[in-house]
Formats: C-alpha cells, sequence, structure tokens
C-alpha cells in the first residue's frame, strides 16, 4: 500500500494585488468544508496549509466526516496544534475507508485570530462559517457560506500500489469557474467519471498565468510543489495561456508572445519528462466573448498560432484539443453558446462536460 493524492485543492496568497474575492481570517469560529474526493482508500490523512500566512495558525480542534461516519484529527497524537507561518501540516493517519466520489467534510475550529488565510478563490465549492466550536455538531450553525477553500490542501489515501494519479494543473478550466457551485460539474470531476482505474486531482487556480505570477505563483515557478510532489502522479494535464494572453491589456503589462508561451510550454514538458511522468496538453480555449481588455485582436492571433504548434508538436505525449471540441464553429475564436457560462472565457456544465470528453482515456491509460 502507498500513499495516494485523493483530492488536491489549489491556494493563493490573501495579499496579492488582483483579488477575485475578498480575503478574509478566523477568531473563534469554526469552518467546515466538503472536499470531493477523487479516488478512495482504507485510510487517510488531510493536508493544512498556512503557506501564505503572516501569524501562526492554531487548530483547536479537527474533525473528518464521511455520512454518518466520524473521526477526529491529530497531528503528532495531539488535538491541538499551531501551523507555523509559512508552514504546512500532515494529519495522522484516519483509518477511515473512503471511495472515488466521496464528500470528506472537514471540520476546523479556530480559537485564536489567523490573520487573512491562505485559500483557494474560485473552488465552485462552498464553505461553512459559524461561530464558536462546532467540530462535532451534526446541524452546522453556518451564518457564512463564501465560496472558497481555507487552510487546506489536499488529502491522501492509503491505496494499492499501482494507484496511478494525474494532476491537473492548469487555470480556472479546471478549477471549475462557470460551472455549478456545490455539484461537482468541473471538468475534472467529469473526467474522473470517465476513467476506470486512477484519478485525477484538481490543481487549478482562476487567473493563472504559466509565464508570470499575479493571481498564484506561475505554473512553472509551481509545478515542483504542485505537480512533482503529488503522491503517486504519473501524468499531468495542462491548460495554461488565456490568462497569459488576456491579462496583460487588464493589468497595463507588455504583451506575451507566442515565443513566450511555446517556450514556457517546452520547459513545462521537459520538467515532466524529466520526473518520468507523461504530459497531456489542452489547447487554450476560445475568449473572444470576454470583456474589452481580455479579449484583443493581437492576443486571439497568438491564441491561434499556439495551439497550431500545439497541435502539431511532438514536446508532448498527447494533445487534448479543447479549443476544437468547445468553439463556436462559425466564430472559432468564441466558446459556443450553449457551452458558455456566460461571461465569454468559461465554460458551463456542458462546456466543462465537454472539456472533459476531449482526453483520449486510451492515450491517458492511467
Amino acid at each position: 500500500m502507498i500513499w495516494a493524492a485523493s483530492f488536491r485543492t489549489a491556494v493563493i496568497s490573501p495579499y496579492e494585488q488582483l483579488q477575485f474575492s475578498e480575503p478574509r481570517g478566523f477568531a473563534d469560529q469554526t469552518v467546515r468544508q466538503v472536499l470531493h474526493l477523487a479516488g478512495g482508500g482504507a485510510a487517510l490523512r488531510v493536508r493544512l496549509t498556512n503557506r501564505f500566512g503572516r501569524t501562526p495558525l492554531t487548530i483547536g480542534a479537527a474533525t473528518v466526516a464521511v455520512g454518518d461516519r466520524r473521526a477526529v484529527l491529530t497531528v503528532g497524537g495531539a488535538g491541538r496544534w499551531v501551523v507555523p507561518a509559512g508552514g504546512e501540516a500532515v494529519t495522522d493517519q484516519v483509518d477511515l475507508p473512503v471511495v472515488a466520489g466521496d464528500d470528506l467534510v472537514v471540520s476546523l475550529y479556530l480559537p485564536e485570530p489567523t490573520g487573512l488565510a491562505t485559500h483557494s478563490h474560485k473552488p465552485a465549492e462552498r464553505a461553512l462559517i459559524a461561530t464558536g466550536e462546532h467540530v462535532t455538531s451534526a446541524v452546522f450553525p453556518a451564518t457564512e457560506q463564501p465560496e472558497a477553500r481555507y487552510f487546506i490542501s489536499g488529502v491522501d489515501v492509503l491505496a494499492p500500489a499501482d494507484t496511478a494519479v494525474a494532476v491537473a494543473f492548469g487555470d480556472s478550466w479546471f478549477e471549475g469557474v462557470g460551472t455549478t457551485i456545490g455539484a461537482n460539474r468541473r471538468s475534472v470531476d467529469v473526467l474522473n467519471r470517465r476513467l476506470e482505474r486512477g484519478w485525477v486531482v484538481n490543481q487549478g487556480i482562476a487567473g493563472n498565468r504559466l509565464l508570470r505570477d499575479t493571481v498564484g505563483e506561475h505554473g512553472l515557478g509551481r509545478f515542483d510543489r504542485d505537480v512533482l510532489s503529488t503522491p503517486a502522479v504519473t501524468h499531468v494535464l495542462v491548460h495554461f495561456g488565456i490568462n497569459d494572453l488576456g491579462l496583460p491589456g487588464m493589468l497595463g503589462e507588455p504583451p506575451v508572445s507566442a515565443g513566450d508561451l511555446i517556450e514556457g510550454f517546452r520547459a513545462l514538458a521537459d520538467r515532466a519528462h524529466g520526473a518520468g511522468l507523461r504530459i497531456l496538453a489542452a489547447t487554450i480555449g476560445p475568449f473572444a466573448g470576454a470583456q474589452p481588455g481580455i479579449s484583443t485582436p493581437d492576443g486571439l492571433a497568438v491564441r491561434r498560432e499556439v495551439n497550431d504548434w500545439i497541435r502539431t508538436t511532438d514536446a508532448f505525449d498527447a494533445v487534448f484539443d479543447v479549443a476544437r471540441a468547445v468553439a463556436d464553429p462559425d466564430a472559432p475564436d468564441h466558446i459556443r453558446p450553449a457551452l458558455d457560462s456566460g461571461d465569454g472565457m468559461h465554460l458551463n456544465d456542458r462546456g466543462a462536460e465537454t472539456m472533459a470528453q476531449a482526453v483520449d482515456l486510451g492515450v491517458l491509460a492511467l
């Protein structure tokens, strides 16, 4: 048996210049969060993070639950512990069997002021927040329900030694922006429901770029942490480019060239292959319907040039042509209206399903 990643959520700093959600902290509050597991195992452990925190994070009490089964979380045998500023913690093993598709409910009591929280900002899932300590409460007295995750980076499960895990590494098209909140309709969720063995964990960050920090550390910068450190990883699927092309106009930065992006994709492929991983690349999705400043003629032209390269290069082990799968046939720089979430640059539930269907399972071969 080995530890394998069953759930991942890529986290960002609450101190970034560009914010798509309101950062926040906690004091004398319980946060209850639902984690939709990609794979199962005989036992589990939860990964907690204070990576971008500037004060120590005190966990006063914590539990996990699946249905009516509940267990206490401990670190080093203690039910109360502190995660240093900038640090992380992994809980002790919990002998609570889980299967793929289970919703693991994690409740954290935060007795001391936390400062602004390390978080996932657009996870298509809501956190429940209540005043006081309620880690074992069957009925949770939530007073707030923001779309976010706080202080959690993943769950590992004890699984058979031949378990294979792929990491969906990229931007909002993996994280799930545009899909129904709380319904597990992200492209990664749909892809997991197609797989007969192995599974995919989600390390998408809405607004993330391949080449430059803005919302989260850029893809090349976080590759080691968010892909290579994933237990049992064998494959990586990538979707980057929309934010590299769209955000410069919004932020007043110089535009990114096709050569810049191609060089970045080559570097990503070389690092994956150097670590013994297979890498599957998505073409860059359409975004001509996005707001002016994000969607520009020059940016869309670069998208077409880079996509032509992705389709023909031998840098990757395989390509899944998301751009063609979701494009409007009459206006291929736009998302097909039936698949558009409404903002011109994100997929709705049907669009996310179409994205997942673009992956050839024979090529993924987990």
